[in-house]
């Protein structure tokens, strides 16, 4: 017996060490690859954090051995979540703000600032999220009753999508703003000849250029605090819509010291410094940080009616929404951008802006392949301007469509309403979609995205069959636009968005099965584990 038992130690020694030496095997898993054909696996094998190796667990098993192997138990693995278009430091930022997303009416909001303030006690109140469309009267606030409650405190709050602000009068003469103040490409609401406190898309620089900056400290808390809650929901790499210089070197240094592991794809925002700094420094790339795009914004928001139109609002008369950046400098950016190796990301909601930039890209990249230039949120498109994506890449989110869809009727009318938020016909026009969330417009989780791309229902299963379901994607669609479309997006899909041999080892392990779960389920859903570079960071 003795023999015996050493004869199999013997076998088993020379057996291990016929495997090849790997960090982790992974097994006994539902592995959706989101490869080219959408296989499926059940194991795969991670070395110097990438994936050397995809198949079944009895062939990964067999050829290499590890100290830790992660038996899933049959769980759900799919590539880490990339969100194609977020505000990833402004997530953290808001974090150190007053949160007034979900308030109900003004009143609400007013409470939580004086909740706010009595805990934090700031010199300077700055909040956002209120949104007048889920208020009972939907109108724009005041800043009556903030100036009787702060006469002394400066207050900024911004609007969800970040296209409005209302400011009380403490800010406006912090900024020294008056009714006779220049401005362009936005609005300053004014009532009875004097301010009511609302600015609109450009004027709100007015203000912010008094708002006080965050210090190093919390601008670097506040990247943490946005990591810690994209890694809980299984995000492995974030396009930041807009970021400046200064953001970025933070984020570089912090990467490099291993202090921040998600991978961000960094928009530069377009101003004549950053374009003639970073164009002339050409692409700059590490492990966790791709900087080759230039984000620019065309027009604002259509919650607050900043979107350009091509004809006037339904619900206002001869109001066209802005375009916030003039036609001949968006054509002059577009140029500039195109003689770079650059990509170039600009904000188009309305009919007319998206116009605009379809046109204005086509015309400067003649003759230019693979520029794979996006249009962010391409929201509302003519119907005769499908055709314009057609080598160019829509950059959507499907939240948008289940915030917006109670009131977007009103506000453009049934014939318009053909063209917005219609994805499905996006995809077909471009064969790919890249999808994310604009968060903190919208709630981070992507979970909720995937619901609304393939549900279009909001959580109380409103409308009974789904908003405009026609524009509706599948599931398989939802999560390559989620995973590899996106990653294509950044130019990024041949090192990650799929779980394949060469590949980065960015994945996560899911609670349910996001594929097959009843739809109204997939909101609910946790992320288990999520891994980046093979390393565990939820």
């Amino acid at each position: 017996m003795k023999k015996i038992t050493v004869i199999f130690l013997i076998a088993m020694t020379i057996s291990c060490s016929k495997k090849e030496q790997v960090d982790t095997i992974v097994i006994n898993a539902n592995v959706y690859t989101v490869n080219k054909n959408f296989d499926k696996a059940e194991a795969f094998a991670i070395k110097n954090g990438k994936i050397i190796d995809v198949g079944t667990s009895l062939e990964i098993e067999s050829k290499y051995a590890s100290t830790f192997i992660n038996d899933a138990k049959g769980k759900t693995i799919i590539p880490g979540f990339i969100d194609a278009h977020c505000h990833f430091f402004g997530l953290g930022l808001q974090q150190q703000k007053v949160d007034l997303t979900g308030t109900t009416s003004f009143d609400e909001v007013v409470q939580r600032i004086v909740d706010f303030q009595k805990e934090k006690n700031v010199p300077y109140i700055t909040g956002r999220g209120w949104d007048q469309n889920d208020w009972e009267t939907k109108e724009f606030p005041t800043k009556d009753k903030l100036d009787q409650l702060f006469p002394n405190t400066p207050i900024a709050i911004r609007r969800i999508d970040g296209h409005a602000l209302l400011a009380n009068q403490a800010a406006i003469d912090l900024a020294k703003v008056t009714v006779n103040t220049p401005f362009s490409g936005g609005e300053i609401l004014q009532k009875n000849g004097k301010l009511t406190g609302i600015f609109i898309d450009n004027p709100m620089n007015l203000i912010d250029e008094t708002i006080p900056s965050p210090s190093k400290k919390e601008q670097i808390q506040a990247l943490k605090d946005a990591e810690e809650i994209c890694f809980y929901y299984g995000l492995t790499t974030v396009d930041d819509a807009g970021l400046s210089k200064e953001t970025v070197d933070l984020i570089d240094s912090l990467q490099q010291a291993n202090e921040l592991k998600i991978r961000i794809y960094a928009m530069i925002s377009s101003s004549p410094k950053n374009l003639d700094y970073y164009l002339s420094k050409g692409i700059i790339k590490t492990d966790r940080l791709n900087i080759r795009s230039i984000k620019v914004y065309a027009d604002g928001a259509l919650g607050s009616r900043g979107a350009a139109m091509k004809k006037p609002y339904s619900d206002k008369h001869n109001h066209f929404g802005a375009l916030v950046t003039p036609i001949a400098d968006l054509q002059k950016i577009a140029q500039k951008i195109a003689n770079s190796n650059y990509q170039m990301n600009t904000h188009a909601i309305g009919d007319s802006a998206n116009y605009v930039m379809l046109k204005t890209y086509k015309d400067v990249l003649k003759g230019k392949k693979d520029r794979r230039w996006r249009i962010e949120h391409a929201q509302i498109i003519d119907v005769n301007d499908f055709n314009y994506f057609d080598n160019i890449l829509p950059s959507i989110q499907p939240t948008h469509a289940t915030s917006d869809m109670y009131w977007a009727k009103d506000r453009i009318g049934a014939e318009r309403m053909k063209g917005a938020y219609a994805y499905k016909e996006l995809l077909k026009h471009y064969g790919k979609v890249a999808l994310g969330t604009d968060f903190p417009v919208e709630k981070v989780s992507p979970f909720l995205t995937f619901y609304a791309a393939v549900a279009r229902k909001d959580l109380t299963n409103f409308p009974e069959n789904g908003f405009q379901m026609e524009n509706a994607l599948t599931r398989e669609e939802t999560l390559r636009g989620m995973t590899i479309w996106a990653a294509y997006a950044n130019f990024e899909e041949n090192e990650k968005g799929s779980i394949e041999t060469g590949k980065m080892a960015d994945f996560i392990i899911l609670n349910k099965n996001i594929m097959e779960i009843d739809t109204d389920e997939i909101p609910y859903m946790k992320v288990d584990e999520t891994y980046v570079n093979g390393e565990r960071v939820k």
